[in-house]
């Protein structure tokens, strides 16, 4: 099957130690990649440069909400383009788990296609943040509504209609709680796909302490409004 039409959307930041081989990992499959330098202090970006994928950077580092938001102008803007996927640039993620929700995709039976950790064996998943996740679920009516249950995995797929209507103004972690909520406003049709994410000991120190997970779920509760 050819991605012509599809355009994956990786946010960077400070990731100049592996983002090349997984930007030129991931063309093998997808020709089609932006990557936002998210004001980077190292060489993020001439590392996506030498990859061979597009490269929109930000001067000062904004957040990863606004980073994706940034991506998906760019990658809407261009061309024949139909599908986006937003994909991590620390390597937890994989482009056949891509593959799959893209097909889905294809389908026509839904719009947007989110990743979770929490189908099969989740032992593989650091205890805290099985924690830090489950609990954001707990506390989260709208989560329990659509009957999601991993809302905060950065792996998502959706089509030409979703990237029109997505607009992030959380420009922090807490802009999945936001896609979230803009699932109901748009009602958009959603979908999970069983996916592994890859736990390597880089991703580990690059993750999301117990605090920050707090924060995450702090900030989500005060950005997003009422249940519509």
């Amino acid at each position: 099957m050819a991605y012509d039409d599809t355009w994956l959307v990786v946010p960077v930041y400070n990731e100049g130690q592996v983002v090349e081989d997984i930007v030129r990992d991931a063309l093998r499959t997808f020709p089609n990649i932006v990557c936002v330098d998210d004001g980077s202090k190292d060489d993020s970006a001439e590392c996506v440069r030498r990859a061979g994928a597009h490269l929109v950077q930000h001067s000062v580092n904004l957040g990863q909400g606004a980073a994706l938001q940034t991506g998906i102008e760019y990658a809407r803007s261009q061309p024949g383009a139909q599908y986006f996927v937003t994909f991590d640039a620390d390597g937890q993620h994989q482009v056949v788990d891509v593959q799959r929700m893209l097909a889905r995709l294809v389908e026509g039976e839904v719009d947007i296609v989110l990743g979770t950790r929490f189908y099969g064996n989740v032992r593989r998943i650091p205890l805290t943040k099985r924690i830090i996740l489950r609990t954001v679920v707990l506390l989260s009516p709208r989560l329990r509504m659509l009957d999601l249950t991993d809302a905060h995995n950065g792996l998502r797929a959706f089509n030409r209609t979703v990237a029109e209507q997505m607009n992030i103004t959380h420009n922090g972690m807490g802009h999945a709680s936001e896609i979230v909520s803009m699932v109901r406003r748009y009602s958009w049709r959603i979908a999970e796909e069983p996916v592994t994410i890859l736990y390597t000991e880089y991703s580990r120190e690059k993750g999301q302490s117990v605090v920050n997970g707090v924060n995450i779920l702090f900030e989500s509760m005060l950005r997003v409004g009422p249940r519509r």
